[in-house]
């Protein structure tokens, strides 16, 4: 693993607008200064040895969390993620239907000297998906011809459509982001998968979720037409749909309306999830310790809301070292994980987004900072497998 110096390609704005990136916030450089979010001046460089081994990491851990919400759901520990209790036996029922998922996103610590660490997981609505499948495979194509990449995305999200397709309750799906995004990457990141739905032969249609209707006498779910939805892919996460009376729709229509990520992934993009794992695996290598609202015997530590985003109330404690994230998070509880910081390439600290797709590894997405935590400020970087 090598982080590597380019030289970006000629009107490249233009390029990876013109292929769809219509967001990009400026990054954070060195000293604060602005950096493009989407930055191809540098790039990091993997042996296949190394790619297949996260491969394997990938999906040990992914099936190591499949366990992990057997467990949850078999004992009911359903308070240590902070659910609401009128959402448990939904929670519950959604698993045992095996309400079928399409993707997810690991969060890895790795310098290319062990095995890859899990900081998080990302099942319920990651993002960055387009810049993993598309822009840096078009990179790669105009600046590395020759070369490989972890990055099967696009032709797994295609299949992985064609394979749930039968256990859609419609053959209609509404592909649906919330308006009140700002920055439009969720729209582009649900209209992509809209695309990948649609190649695989599915109805689509796209609805901000806003616009989802209740009809009461059909105690349904409804478009702008009034027509009943069946089948909804949402990216908005799940502890915000079981906030409020949205949710409790939700719930009461279960199974007939189907919902992508199912219900049962809200036990999945829950930190909680971490302090489970190392309960179930302890000393697993893909693993940190991790403990529930306390942080146990660790001394060196990083503690997380449950159910934060983008890096915000993040605190980091170690001998010498207080750092603090702010933000709105934190009320449903903490995690606390053994603190070990992400390895340090020309000053920047690369997070690994390691994309599963079903229950296959399917490729590789970076976000880099200058410091310890990854949060809004992280520009995405491509990365290549060199010609052997």
């Amino acid at each position: 693993m090598e982080r590597r110096r380019g030289k970006p390609r000629p009107d490249w704005e233009t390029t990876v607008r013109d292929q769809g990136m219509v967001y990009g916030t400026p990054g954070r450089g060195e000293d604060g200064a602005p950096r493009a979010y989407w930055d191809e001046s540098v790039h990091y460089v993997f042996s296949m040895d190394e790619i297949l081994s996260l491969e394997a990491d990938v999906e040990v851990m992914h099936s190591m969390c499949l366990e992990a919400v057997d467990h949850v759901v078999t004992t009911e520990r359903f308070r240590d993620f902070a659910l609401p209790e009128w959402a448990w036996e939904g929670v519950a029922a959604s698993w045992k239907r095996s309400d079928p998922h399409v993707y997810g996103r690991f969060d890895l610590r790795y310098d290319g000297g062990g095995p890859a660490k899990l900081l998080e997981y990302n099942a319920d609505t990651p993002t960055t998906l387009l810049e993993a499948s598309i822009l840096q495979w078009n990179w790669l194509k105009d600046t590395h011809e020759g070369d490989d990449q972890w990055n099967s995305l696009h032709e797994k999200l295609v299949e992985r459509w064609g394979m749930i397709k039968s256990r859609l309750p419609a053959d209609e799906v509404y592909f649906t982001w919330s308006s009140g995004d700002a920055t439009g990457e969720d729209h582009v990141t649900v209209g992509y998968l809209q695309e990948t739905a649609a190649e695989a032969g599915l109805n689509t249609v796209g609805l901000a979720i806003e616009d989802i209707g209740w009809d009461v006498a059909l105690d349904r779910f409804v478009d702008l037409e009034e027509s009943p939805m069946g089948a909804v892919f949402k990216l908005y996460p799940w502890e915000w749909v079981l906030s409020d009376q949205f949710g409790k729709h939700v719930l009461r229509s279960l199974p007939e309306t189907l919902w992508v990520e199912p219900l049962w992934k809200t036990l999945l993009s829950n930190k909680a999830l971490l302090a489970v794992l190392w309960e179930m695996y302890p000393g697993h290598p893909n693993l940190l310790p991790a403990y529930l609202d306390q942080p146990g015997l660790l001394t060196e530590y990083v503690r997380k809301p449950r159910l934060g985003r983008e890096g915000a109330n993040i605190s980091i404690v170690a001998p010498g070292m207080e750092h603090q994230t702010g933000g709105v998070y934190g009320e449903e509880g903490y995690v606390y994980q053994l603190f070990d910081p992400l390895p340090e390439f020309d000053g920047f600290r690369p997070a690994l987004g390691a994309w599963i797709v079903g229950d296959s590894a399917a490729g590789l997405g970076i976000r880099e900072t200058v410091g310890l935590v990854t949060d809004d400020g992280a520009a995405f970087v491509p990365h290549r497998i060199p010609e052997s």
